[in-house]
């Protein structure tokens, strides 16, 4: 099975919730939408249904070392990265405020497919760690650090969505090229609180280099 296949499994049960802060959601929803074929019984539910059990994520045919730490020079990001996998109810295991996170479940930034970061737009303080994510143009660099490398992608275009729409062909194309999408809430910010929309960053590895 591709590794776009067993993701489609798993992204039949993920909710990532990237804007939430008190009385300020924004959620970034990565249902699978209108499938072709029927996800499994435990894949779809309702406010109190059990929970979801959640598929294993795919192995990548190579593996590269932990990502530790994202930079964005072109806005100014320099955070650390933490892991994050999938709570009971299958939604992300949200980054805290103020930090990012890869979807652990997911290839590691470097690997072949899409590898995901997650950072919050807007928290009780105010703007979060990307807060300025929908400002990237195409060529503008990325690095991720990892504990013997550091890999650097350069940004192919910058997307805002309906989370109604969100492209899950785009973010898990069926390739074996290592891409990295960052994604966070997006649009104008409501009255209500909360974002209409996603932002999603799409960039492709471009080099990697040894850290001595």
């Amino acid at each position: 099975m591709s590794i776009r296949a067993r993701l489609a499994r798993i992204v039949a049960v993920i909710g990532v919730l990237a804007g939430l802060a008190a009385g300020t959601v924004g959620a970034l929803e990565l249902t699978q939408q209108e499938p072709t074929a029927a996800p499994p019984a435990t894949a779809v539910f309702a406010e109190g249904a059990p929970a979801p059990v959640v598929p294993a994520a795919p192995t990548p045919p190579v593996r590269v070392a932990l990502p530790t730490r994202l930079e964005v020079p072109a806005i100014g990001v320099d955070e650390k990265l933490s892991g994050r996998g999938l709570k009971a109810d299958g939604s992300l295991d949200t980054p805290d405020f103020g930090d990012a996170s890869w979807y652990r479940p997911g290839p590691r930034p470097g690997e072949p497919g899409g590898a995901v970061v997650v950072a919050h737009v807007h928290g009780p303080d105010g703007p979060d760690v990307f807060w300025d994510l929908a400002k990237l143009q195409r060529g503008d660099l990325i690095r991720i650090h990892r504990t013997d490398t550091v890999a650097t992608f350069v940004v192919d275009s910058v997307d805002d969505v309906p989370k109604e729409n969100l492209p899950y062909d785009r973010i898990w194309p069926d390739t074996d090229a290592p891409l990295l999408r960052l994604i966070t809430c997006g649009g104008k910010r409501l009255p209500q609180g909360g974002y209409p929309d996603n932002t999603v960053v799409y960039a492709h590895l471009d080099s990697t280099r040894t850290v001595s």
